[in-house]
């Protein structure tokens, strides 16, 4: 092999990037070709650290700088060395990184009676990947470990998703399913919680230790099968209350501020 071709890293040859290689990380943009090969992108250094420990990768793509801090980091993983203009067509982030790994889709299941004993969030539609990806971390800080979306939510594995989850994708367990049967089949005595302008007020309500909270779409809010569900009406009020503000809270935020409330009360009970 030419120098051309191959670089060398601590005694370590490393082919460079082809043109089938290239091809096989573009097709992983698509969230049908990640399901149908099994595979997901994870971009940058920080977030391919976090996640070796916590996920099985099988290739990693870095630039010659990158592989001469972190060799042995990826020692025994398939990687190739790829050029920045490699980068700039592969990466979906408006700052192209200099190492991309590729990982395989963990197998997951959701058991519906953690409900009963701990507290999961419901995402209904979420759209938009920093949306999905911050409520991750959010539940991640506060120690919700258990998350369902409905089949229309953005893809978990959008590389969008993951930059944003900040390594907190390996430690919640997100699944998708048919949303407003799961949540029927629930115990009837589950609390089902959700956010609408004519709830009740989250900080004077009494709030359950376990259940499930449910977060809607972002322009729509929760659909009217899921809503029909809801046993828990919640409304988290402006400041002042009389005083013109925005119409509602971006779902992240606002899930943050559920999440922070619910956790707030568990410190009294």
């Amino acid at each position: 092999m030419s120098t051309e071709q191959s670089h060398i890293f601590a005694g370590n040859e490393f082919p460079a990037l082809g043109a089938g290689m290239r091809k096989a990380v573009m097709a992983l943009r698509s969230a049908k070709q990640r399901r149908l090969q099994g595979l997901f992108i994870v971009e940058g250094s920080k977030a391919l650290s976090e996640l070796l420990p916590l996920f099985t990768c099988t290739t990693v793509i870095a630039s010659h700088r990158w592989l001469t801090l972190h060799a042995d980091e990826v020692a025994g993983i398939k990687t190739f060395v790829a050029k920045t203009a490699d980068f700039e067509r592969l990466s979906s982030l408006s700052n192209p990184p200099d190492v991309i790994g590729i990982f395989e889709l963990p197998e997951r299941r959701f058991e519906p009676s953690k409900a009963a004993s701990e507290l999961v969030i419901a995402l209904d539609g979420i759209q938009d990947p920093g949306n999905l990806g911050t409520i991750i971390r959010a539940c991640d800080w506060f120690g919700v470990k258990e998350i369902i979306c409905s089949r229309d939510t953005v893809d978990l594995f959008n590389p969008k998703v993951i930059q944003s989850t900040m390594g907190a994708i390996g430690r919640v367990n997100v699944n998708y399913v048919d949303l407003p049967a799961t949540l029927a089949d629930m115990p009837a005595a589950t609390p089902l919680i959700g956010t609408f302008l004519d709830g009740e007020n989250i900080y004077s309500s009494t709030l359950p230790r376990a259940g499930v909270i449910v977060m809607g779409n972002e322009g729509h809010g929760i659909s009217p099968e899921v809503a029909e569900l809801i046993n828990m009406r919640l409304f988290i009020p402006p400041y002042p209350v009389d005083a013109t503000h925005v119409e509602s809270l971006n779902v992240a935020m606002a899930t943050s501020i559920t999440l922070a409330e619910f956790r707030r009360r568990s410190l009294t009970f």
